[in-house]
């Protein structure tokens, strides 16, 4: 069974990544200012990030994370996308999901995470 976590990179980077297991940037986009040497990733998985346009749409406005969990989830199961990757991430007991923005409650690392403790019988 794997365990997820999330953090946000920036704060990851400050305080070290020694035990985050392995670790995967859940962003469609690169964050600003995080060089790819200091963040330390083993993948950076695009396909289980939030379309452009939902993510534009929802432009980390905390009023609209209710439909923007809804919608993300929609798209993840159509694509099969957040499927796939629990299943590459089988072998990994500790995955921690890395997303850049400020926000630390309305991100969809936070919405990725519960999909993906659901798909591996935890309950969210």
């Amino acid at each position: 069974m794997t365990t997820f976590h999330i953090a946000n990179i920036r704060d990851d980077i400050r305080e070290g990544s020694a035990d985050s297991g392995y670790r995967v940037l859940v962003d469609r986009i690169w964050p600003r200012g995080v060089s790819k040497e200091r963040a330390g990733l083993d993948e950076h998985r695009k396909e289980v990030a939030p379309s452009n346009e939902l993510r534009k749409w929802f432009g980390h406005d905390p009023a609209r994370f209710d439909e923007f969990s809804a919608r993300y989830r929609a798209e993840l199961d159509a694509s099969g996308a957040a499927e796939t990757f629990a299943r590459d991430m089988a072998g990994h007991p500790l995955v921690t999901l890395l997303y850049g923005a400020k926000d630390h409650e309305h991100n969809q690392a936070v919405v990725l995470k519960q999909v993906l403790e659901e798909l591996d019988g935890h309950t969210a």
